[in-house]
């Protein structure tokens, strides 16, 4: 195919996009784009088609030189008696942090922009009888803690395990996992729907892609096969057309309308940074406030902010040494070939604190270690578990002879260091073009070594304001404040778990909300650990807070939790939930959470009156309605 664009009205971003399609079209794509343009300008078949003239009469063409292009009657024909039309798809996701959202809408606006007929949608918003009508299904969902379905996916997952889900002899699938091969469990759920389509009846059209952290070569590549087989260069309805850059390059964009996203983070100025804990805890708890002027970055209460942190330099100059690497040697650090020093590839782009089974199936292939190599063997999955906790690439360094190995070697086997994601503290109406984030700084001994939290430390130790860090928003559309500002809401987010009601609360002051608040808040002691202490105070006094009950849990002789307090308002606190109350826990998932629910199931057995499988129900129920939310980690 030739383009000429000689002289042409088109600017140089429309060039680059036509120059970066074109090339890459297939006979089928080509032939339905020159039937389109013929059609809609009403040029005789045969002849050169043009898209645009100047002032002067200059045209831009496109030709072909080995065939002819059909008139629009031709091209009509050929959709309606022999070309082959795809089915309608429809995209389905689990998301816990937002990462399975975004890549469904990415793949979903590939689809469209093929001309299929997509429909997207949440597994928490999917009803059961839908699925029997699908024909042709893409699924995409994140591992949520230990191989267990997001929240707004329980639901879902559970019917189709049960002996309600239908059979699915009719359906076409494929399932991109999310997860993280620190855990154990990594991209289960996706395995686990994955396996049940299947025995269901349903037919695999791509197989399953599993995402680690860095997730985007994966992600496209199993998106470009998906789109092969569902065969979209095939005829598609006369009359749509659209081209994006994600489209053209075949990469994956960021649906947000700022420029900065996960693969492209924001530089934001620290404007403050402050010790939230008072003289003598044995806590300190960071309140750290960012720039965001410039960036074009919006955010809503319940997001994240996610940082790319750096790693300690004293761990960084422990495994040089270990090693007898030079910090200033060249690594190639990337598919592309771009170099890098070392130090600085070990500081800002690889994880070297956390070890994962790949990485040391990886070792193992390298190194030839017998020890090591039996370590990753079936049979011994509890020593790997009890290995791979709390230790790091310094401990496999010296644990397992790995001198000797250059650092090309051994850097190659590494992951991209993952951002960090913390709950937004801060409402964006009160505070515009800004962030704030409550971080608690993380460090304990372990194998008679000091362990850092990668970025709680990095923001407690040195990172002053000024400085700058690599930033980006993570939605959570699964957190979020009621539309009606009228609705009650009960927070329960004891210790850091607290940071998103500052944001809720701050944000429903900004609106005038006048439905009633009440927020379960605990963590050690009154005295030094009451984080944002004056703000509650002040809400209370104002009414944006309605009521706060607090648990300070070493100020008693008998440990006191938020979920006691809970219990000691159990009839009040269940006259909210049947006034249509939404409740938010956020906090640590395996024991705040976890007994958290314990309680909630508890209150409504016994001020409902209800057994204990009823209790569930009115539970899963609060669920589906979007009245029990979850951002726990």
């Amino acid at each position: 195919m030739v383009l000429q664009v000689t002289n042409s009205p088109f600017n140089e971003e429309q060039v680059d996009l036509l120059n970066r399609l074109l090339p890459g079209l297939n006979d089928s794509q080509r032939l339905w784009l020159s039937g389109y343009l013929t059609a809609l300008l009403g040029t005789a078949a045969g002849e050169a088609a043009p898209i645009a003239s100047t002032a002067a009469g200059q045209t831009v063409t496109v030709s072909t030189a080995d065939s002819a292009i059909p008139a629009a009657s031709e091209l009509s024909s050929a959709v309606q008696l022999g070309a082959p039309v795809s089915k309608e798809v429809t995209v389905l996701y689990g998301s816990q942090t937002g990462n399975a959202k975004g890549l469904a809408q990415q793949l979903s606006r590939r689809l469209e922009g093929e001309g299929l007929k997509v429909t997207t949608v949440s597994m928490g918003d999917l009803k059961p009888n839908q699925l029997k009508k699908i024909e042709r299904l893409v699924l995409l969902v994140s591992t949520h803690g230990e191989g267990e379905p997001p929240d707004a996916a329980i639901s879902f997952y559970e019917f189709l395990h049960s002996k309600r889900a239908p059979k699915l002899e009719g359906l076409e699938f494929s399932v991109l996992a999310l997860g993280d091969t620190s855990y154990e469990f990594f991209c289960q759920t996706g395995k686990d729907f994955d396996q049940r389509l299947e025995e269901l009846g349903g037919k695999r059209i791509v197989e399953r892609a599993d995402c680690d952290v860095d997730y985007d070569e994966t992600a496209t590549e199993w998106t470009n096969q998906v789109l092969a087989a569902l065969n979209v260069g095939h005829a598609v309805a006369a009359g749509t057309i659209q081209v994006n850059s994600s489209q053209v390059t075949g990469g994956l964009a960021d649906g947000d309308s700022s420029a900065y996203s996960r693969t492209n983070p924001f530089k934001a100025e620290i404007l403050e940074n402050l010790n939230l804990n008072g003289r003598g805890s044995e806590r300190e708890t960071r309140h750290i406030e960012l720039s965001l002027e410039g960036s074009g970055l919006q955010y809503q209460p319940g997001d994240c902010l996610a940082i790319y942190p750096e790693n300690h330099p004293q761990l960084v100059q422990d495994i040089l040494e270990a090693m007898g690497w030079s910090g200033e040697q060249l690594v190639t650090f990337n598919k592309n070939g771009e170099q890098k020093s070392l130090r600085d590839a070990l500081l800002t782009h690889y994880e070297i604190t956390v070890l994962t089974k790949p990485l040391l199936t990886q070792a193992a292939a390298l190194t030839g270690h017998a020890q090591l190599q039996q370590l990753i063997q079936v049979g011994h999955e509890a020593e790997l578990k009890s290995y791979l906790n709390r230790r790091d690439l310094l401990d496999l360094i010296q644990d397992f002879s790995l001198k000797g190995h250059t650092a090309q070697e051994i850097t190659s086997i590494l992951r991209k260091i993952p951002p960090r994601q913390y709950s937004i503290s801060s409402s964006p109406t009160a505070y515009p073009e800004e962030v704030h984030i409550t971080v608690r700084t993380v460090n304990y001994e372990s194998y008679g070594r000091e362990r850092y939290g990668v970025c709680s430390t990095q923001l407690a130790q040195r990172a002053e304001v000024g400085e700058h860090l690599p930033v980006y928003i993570q939605q959570n559309d699964q957190f979020r404040l009621p539309d009606n500002p009228d609705t009650p809401i009960i927070m329960i987010g004891p210790g850091t778990g607290v940071a998103p009601f500052r944001a809720f609360l701050g944000e429903r002051e900004e609106a005038g909300a006048t439905g009633k608040s009440w927020l379960f808040y605990g963590d050690q002691h009154f005295i030094t650990d009451f984080l944002y202490q004056i703000e509650w105070q002040r809400w209370l006094k104002d009414g944006v807070l309605t009521r706060m009950d607090v648990a300070f849990s070493r100020d008693t002789a008998e440990k006191v939790y938020v979920q006691h307090r809970m219990l000691e308002h159990s009839r009040e606190l269940f006259a909210w939930l049947e006034e249509g109350a939404v409740v938010y826990v956020c906090g640590d998932e395996k024991r705040m959470a976890h007994d958290v629910q314990t309680t909630l199931l508890q209150i409504i057995e016994r001020e409902g009156a209800l057994n204990s499988e009823q209790a569930a129900q009115y539970l899963a129920g609060m669920q589906q309605e979007k009245r029990y939310l979850r951002d726990v980690y």
